[in-house]
């Protein structure tokens, strides 16, 4: 049976909050993220169950080199020997040195707490790496991949767009929306990162996608979902929310309120997109939204400071 599965890979213990997903054609497998280090187990435990070896896959696609979606690949290769790793030109630099990607991320969350997160990440063999180009396709079995550069969540993004299913894998370029919130309504936000967030191409890159004509936008937090150009709608109204938060700003008299103040206006603008959307969101939800929270609100002082400086 040729399908896609969705891998929950129980991210920072957190049951789907990210997966990664595997293509299976002809008896043979893709990857499309990985996750980290730690979630080798149930990427290998996928495979092992649709009746596939790790000799069996042919490639590796990662979306970015952010570490919820990249951080596991040495690893992932080192057991799939067969297994070629497509990127982003940007992405593959750092995933072959990634000693900067490593020393800015323990930075930002400590040694102790980056490898509870992200366990080791070894380089990655520039021979087991295949960049590719905005606009490129491969074809794999009955398959063709399109590989469309989207800025915005970072300048080192691209998205998958996969025609025997008519699906694209968006990463983080689609926003977020998980299912695992309590009352069980999902909704969708977009995910504004620290360093890269840039609001005029985040909205393009929602054009992008809908403009592939797939029905089902495949995230990485989490799953798959309908209707791109609708909820692409609700992801450009937070988009929009995001840019009166960074115009706002300069009205912040104290720059050391600026972090608790962009994180209230995250907060806004995801309980606005839930009320638009119909979901009610409980204490035990925000606890789950919390790291996104801070993240997101990262990714608006960034983009503040950067249009501030310019």
């Amino acid at each position: 049976m040729d399908s896609i599965y969705t891998i929950d890979c129980h991210y920072a213990d957190f049951e789907k909050v990210a997966c990664a997903y595997l293509l299976v054609e002809n008896g043979r497998g893709t990857f499309v993220e990985v996750n980290t280090t730690h979630a080798l187990p149930h990427l290998l435990g996928k495979l092992k169950e649709v009746g596939l070896k790790p000799e069996d896959v042919d490639y590796v696609i990662v979306t970015h080199v952010h570490l919820d979606h990249a951080g596991g690949s040495s690893a992932l290769l080192r057991v799939c020997p067969n297994a070629i790793l497509l990127a982003h030109p940007k992405t593959a630099k750092h995933l072959i040195h990634p000693s900067r990607l490593i020393e800015s991320s323990t930075s930002v969350y400590g040694e102790e707490m980056f490898r509870k997160l992200y366990g080791t990440i070894d380089p990655v063999q520039e021979s087991r790496i295949r960049v590719m180009a905005d606009g490129e396709s491969l074809e794999w079995g009955d398959r063709k991949f399109i590989f469309h550069y989207t800025r915005g969540h970072a300048n080192h993004h691209f998205c998958i767009y996969e025609s025997k299913s008519n699906s694209i894998f968006t990463g983080d370029s689609f926003g977020i929306s998980y299912p695992g919130l309590e009352l069980g309504k999902r909704f969708i936000f977009p995910t504004t990162t620290p360093t890269d967030f840039h609001y005029e191409e985040a909205v393009r890159s929602l054009d992008i996608i809908v403009n592939t004509g797939a029905k089902t936008a495949y995230l990485t937090h989490f799953d798959g979902l309908g209707d791109l150009k609708g909820q692409s709608i609700y992801l450009k109204q937070g988009l929009d929310l995001c840019k009166e938060a960074i115009e706002g700003a300069g009205a912040v008299s104290d720059p050391s309120l600026l972090t608790s103040y962009f994180e209230s206006k995250v907060k806004d603008m995801i309980q606005t997109l839930a009320d638009r959307q119909g979901a009610d969101l409980t204490s035990k939800d925000w606890e789950l939204l919390e790291i996104d929270v801070n993240l997101n609100a990262q990714g608006l002082l960034y983009s503040y400071r950067r249009n501030s400086a310019a």
